[in-house]
């Protein structure tokens, strides 16, 4: 049994998630766990919001709110939110938890006690209107290398280039619009990249099994040179900047960059774990210190390209800096956007669909299916309605939910609701068996290489096989003459079924699992089939009840796409 640790970028909070959020780390990082639990292996599955930094100012702001109560009840939006998209975390944190102000702290004590923290004077915007300096989302302005009107004093949007607010030109204050600006000299801890930079080009060079998308972000970084960064910023919500465990002497109104502390966090939501599940204290440590266990971890990150450089570069900076036994991620699968109608989704422009306005559409299974098998893999993907109907009736209403609802209609008109126990198999069922054998060990192999497109492609093709299967078992045809014959054809239906299902719980679980009730498979019989085994077509008992479960999943009709695209946006 191996030991896997799962994490997925951490979502901000500053508001309710589009899909693309969903697509480009939450979603691919549950369908790999679940996976990877139903093989049997040891996995812990991390999550957090991530509460700092400017735009959680700006947002509770907006809502009229005190920032740690905007946090608190958005922090339980997303989780429940979450929970109803059926993300099986075993954890979902908080960054503004003591345990990531402790570990940030610690991080950046050891960091400057080797020499990668130092004390510095730069400048930075100050606003006469607002009588305070502007962190760098507070300022607005234009982008020096495209031009884009409205980049901001971090990063521009429209390009993706990193900034400082400083870079902009005709900057102005997010908070009072007003242009009343001047640079000013403040002090603030920098993080020195540049003295990593061999050493992290080392680490880069030595991950050849990151998707090419991964390591080309870590090494244009790279190859561009390392920055310096500045990890402080004049806020009040934040990591308070600590020396020697006590408040640091003229930094009392400054805090960590979220940048620094965020990434922190999926350290500290596991310790948060191990206290909220009633764990030893140095429960977490098994997972995260190498000289306590973590060793034989195997750790996995997801997230959405834009994330890249951060997660290769800046955090990894971070534990290698510190020359303390952290675990470091083992395997990074880095995702391209899924864009809406060929734009972008955006959380602060409200474009696109959020996913609580996609739960009120429909259930979760149906999102889940779509985006995992159009993940933005290779390629930017687009999100269209005309695209999600297509596939949500092809794959789900007719491959799977038509054949399910055949079989199991069948059995309880013809054999009373029962595995039949006759008859003989024959060649229908040799030409079934060895479909499967293929196909299930590419499947196996699409997971674990997180191939999202193939493993959908690869499961609708095996309930596709199924589907061929009845037509050439044709067991309603045989039974008008031959019932020995055509209880074969329902035997071996009912097994695929239930097969079916087994192999959809990654993506679809809560189909799944009303498929796997109705035909009464008992949970310790639900795991990753072996493509080995010989009996998944005689699985179920003979004499077995079942019931056939109401329609799976319910067409999506041209009246509702064009509702849709009125309500959300279309081309």
């Amino acid at each position: 049994m191996a030991r896997i640790m799962i994490t997925s970028a951490l979502p901000y909070i500053n508001g309710i998630k589009h899909l693309g959020n969903l697509a480009g780390s939450m979603l691919p990082a549950d369908v790999y766990a679940r996976f990877q639990r139903m093989r049997g292996h040891e996995v812990l599955y991390i999550c957090a919001t991530d509460e700092h930094g400017t735009p959680a100012e700006l947002a509770a702001a907006a809502a009229g709110q005190d920032v740690r109560a905007y946090c608190d009840e958005q922090h339980e939006i997303q989780k429940a939110i979450g929970e109803r998209f059926a993300l099986s975390w075993d954890y979902f944190g908080r960054t503004s938890s003591p345990e990531n102000a402790g570990l940030t702290q610690h991080f950046a004590e050891v960091l400057e006690a080797k020499g990668l923290i130092a004390e510095i004077v730069e400048k930075q915007i100050y606003s006469k209107a607002d009588k305070r300096f502007l962190p760098d989302r507070y300022v607005e302005g234009t982008c020096p290398h495209c031009g884009y009107e409205k980049a901001r004093g971090d990063q521009c949007d429209n390009c993706g280039k990193l900034l400082e607010p400083t870079d902009l030109k005709d900057p102005y204050s997010t908070i009072s619009g007003s242009r009343d600006l001047e640079v000013r000299d403040t002090r603030h801890l920098q993080l020195r990249q540049s003295q990593m930079e061999p050493r992290l080009r080392q680490w880069v060079d030595e991950a050849t099994n990151w998707p090419q998308l991964a390591r080309s972000i870590a090494y244009k970084w790279l190859d561009e040179g390392l920055r310096d960064r500045t990890i402080t910023r004049d806020l009040s919500w934040g990591v308070k900047v600590t020396k020697d465990g006590a408040p640091r002497e003229g930094f009392e109104d400054k805090v960590f960059y979220v940048w620094f502390d965020a990434p922190i966090g999926y350290i500290a939501a596991t310790a948060e774990w191990a206290k909220a599940t009633g764990q030893k204290d140095d429960a977490w440590e098994r997972w995260w210190r190498t000289d306590k266990g973590a060793g034989d971890v195997s750790y996995v990150q997801f997230m959405g390209k834009d994330n890249v450089a951060f997660h290769t570069v800046s955090f990894p900076a971070t534990i290698l800096g510190s020359e303390e036994p952290w675990k470091l991620v083992d395997r990074l699968k880095a995702f391209n956007w899924l864009n809406w109608y060929g734009g972008k989704f955006s959380t602060s422009q409200k474009r696109g669909v959020f996913m609580d306005a996609a739960l009120d559409l429909l259930p979760s299974d149906y999102w889940r299916w779509y985006l995992t098998s159009n993940a933005p893999e290779g390629s930017d993907t687009q999100f269209t309605w005309e695209s999600f109907q297509g596939v949500i009736n092809s794959d789900l209403a007719n491959v799977l939910g038509n054949f399910v609802n055949r079989i199991t209609k069948y059995c309880a008109a013809k054999f009373d609701g029962q595995v039949p126990a006759t008859g003989t198999p024959g060649e229908a069922e040799a030409w079934i068996a060895s479909e499967l054998s293929e196909r299930l060990k590419a499947l196996s192999a699409h997971y674990e290489a997180m191939e999202y497109r193939k493993a959908a492609a690869e499961t609708r093709a095996i309930w596709a096989a199924g589907n061929e299967y009845l037509t050439r078992a044709e067991p309603w045809v045989k039974y008008k003459s031959d019932v020995d014959a055509a209880a074969v054809g329902v035997r071996t239906g009912l097994n695929l079924a239930a097969l079916f299902a087994i192999i959809a719980q990654p993506v679809i679980p809560d189909t799944a699992k009303k498929v796997l009730d109705a035909l009464g498979v008992p949970d310790d019989r639900r795991s990753w089939p072996d493509w080995q085994d010989n009996t998944l077509l005689d699985a179920l008992p003979h004499g077995h009840a079942i019931t056939p479960p109401d329609v799976l999943f319910a067409k999506i009709e041209d009246a509702s796409v064009e509702e849709w695209k009125a309500r959300f946006g279309g081309e």
